[in-house]
């Protein structure tokens, strides 16, 4: 598969399985529909894809919210094949984000230092 035809193919699965947590069509009591899909990695077959999510909720609540999905990739795997129209659908694995939450964090500590270096 070509590179261009994988980013293709991760753009799509990323915005099928966006939309399916948005529209409520994923029915899991510990999915949050403030999960998105962060980022995508299709392995170079097309055989697997590793799909990140983040979250602006703490790090419990998007554990839950991984575990819902991985749960319902069978579901998701389906929908996502007659979204693809592609002869063979990539088993889906899903992994919790943290980056965004890191990011804010460390620019918290950031500011904070700003803050208190400007008083000395």
């Amino acid at each position: 598969m070509s590179e261009w035809t994988g980013k293709r193919i991760e753009a799509k699965i990323a915005e099928a399985i966006g939309t399916l947590i948005v529209t409520g069509e994923i029915k899991h009591a510990r999915l949050s529909t403030l999960c998105s899909v962060s980022r995508v990695d299709l392995s170079p077959d097309g055989a697997y894809a590793t799909i990140y999510i983040s979250s602006p909720l703490d790090e419990d609540e998007l554990a839950q919210s991984v575990e819902a999905l991985s749960r319902a990739s069978a579901f998701i795997q389906k929908r996502l094949g007659s979204f693809l129209k592609t002869r063979n659908t990539p088993k889906l694995r899903f992994k919790a984000d943290t980056s965004v939450v890191e990011g804010q964090r460390i620019n918290a500590l950031i500011d904070q230092l700003n803050i208190n270096g400007n008083d000395a």
